[in-house]
């Protein structure tokens, strides 16, 4: 079984509206392709005649323990999939020992998922309304999350086509139940995606480099930075004291045309200098996709959709399947590529 099988599952089960909000990118879709086509190029240079008897996934992630090199990525809505959303797969999340990411546009309260247990992260949006902005933040760091995510590439949503010609908008038991909203998710126009039209009156378009010193002035909360391809910005992040940034292209979904992230790693990597940690995001699909991503220096990945489609298909079972396959998966192609664990795997040549 691949991680793949799990979304041709959740096709099944699944509205096709609802499958296309989270399958979809944005304009043609050529970097939501351009992500796994540049996943698949890189290759692994394997070393030989290594004890691998034992193979660990061990690893640390913003200095706190991991089984593996792997955290859930923020999704929105995950009560779109299944009733339990966000506490299912949390709870999958803290089976796996990996962090979980909840969003400011969770449909379950933070507090709710936090109760679960396991290590909570929170993806924050910069919010127009300032006093909600805040009193996200302060809900999170009492609710017991370890770590605040700031989403960094979304000045408002990318040009969805799917969801625009499907007219896509949430049903009536979802919302985001983090933030006050005026109901727009919730109404279904020609032309347009509901959701993308609450994203824009929710989202400030003026996120800007003073909000992230803001930001890392207000808490001391691990601060990580979701949505950077360039090194100049990896580079200006860690001067900021930042202390991750994720490489991503949010899956495809914000700049059509945007460079593959895997691609952007490896200079990512050196603009950061060892100031702060660099995670890989945008279209991991394997345990092997782990490997090529800690090869080119990375210390972990953020894994999406794939959960998304094991929790459409057997709730908190199949999300905790998905994880668990991908440990599986990662523990082989440690031990195939003569590597006894994650720091190992670092030192691995590949080629393109």
């Amino acid at each position: 079984m691949r991680l793949a099988d799990f979304e041709r599952a959740a096709a099944s089960v699944l509205p096709p509206s609802v499958r296309d909000f989270i399958a979809g990118g944005s304009g043609d879709e050529t970097t939501l392709d351009a992500n796994r086509h540049a996943l698949d190029r890189v290759f692994l240079v394997p070393r030989v005649l290594r004890d691998v008897s034992r193979v660990s996934t061990d690893t640390t992630l913003l200095g706190r323990p991991a089984a593996l090199p792997v955290a859930v990525a923020p999704i929105a809505y995950h009560r779109l999939v299944h009733p339990d959303g966000e506490l299912a797969t949390a709870r999958a999340a803290k089976a796996a020992g990996v962090p979980f990411t909840a969003g400011t546009l969770s449909s379950v309260p933070i507090e709710e998922i936090t109760a679960v247990g396991g290590s909570v992260w929170f993806q924050l949006y910069w919010l127009r309304d300032t006093a909600q902005r805040l009193d996200l933040v302060r809900r999170a760091e009492e609710a017991g999350c370890e770590a605040l995510v700031l989403t960094v590439d979304v000045p408002w949503m990318g040009r969805r086509l799917r969801d625009v010609r499907n007219r896509f908008a949430l049903p009536a038991h979802v919302g985001a139940s983090n933030i006050t909203t005026g109901g727009t998710a919730h109404r279904s126009t020609a032309g347009a995606s509901a959701v993308a039209v609450h994203t824009a009156q929710s989202l400030s378009p003026a996120l800007t480099w003073s909000s992230v010193a803001e930001l890392r002035e207000r808490t001391e909360l691990p601060l990580v930075l979701k949505g950077v391809l360039a090194p100049e910005d990896a580079a200006r992040a860690a001067d900021c004291g930042v202390d991750a940034v994720v490489v991503s292209n949010h899956g495809g979904r914000q700049l059509d045309g945007a460079v593959p992230s895997i691609d952007a790693l490896h200079e990512v990597v050196r603009a950061v200098g060892g100031n702060s940690e660099v995670l890989l995001d945008s279209g991991v699909r394997s345990g092997t996709d782990v490997l090529r991503a800690l090869a080119l220096g990375a210390s972990g990945v953020m894994v999406g959709r794939p959960l998304m489609w094991g929790l459409a298909t057997a709730g908190e079972t199949g999300a905790a399947r998905v994880l668990e396959l991908l440990a599986e998966e990662l523990r082989d192609a440690l031990g195939l590529s003569g590597c006894d664990g994650v720091a190992a795997a670092a030192r691995l040549r590949t080629v393109r």
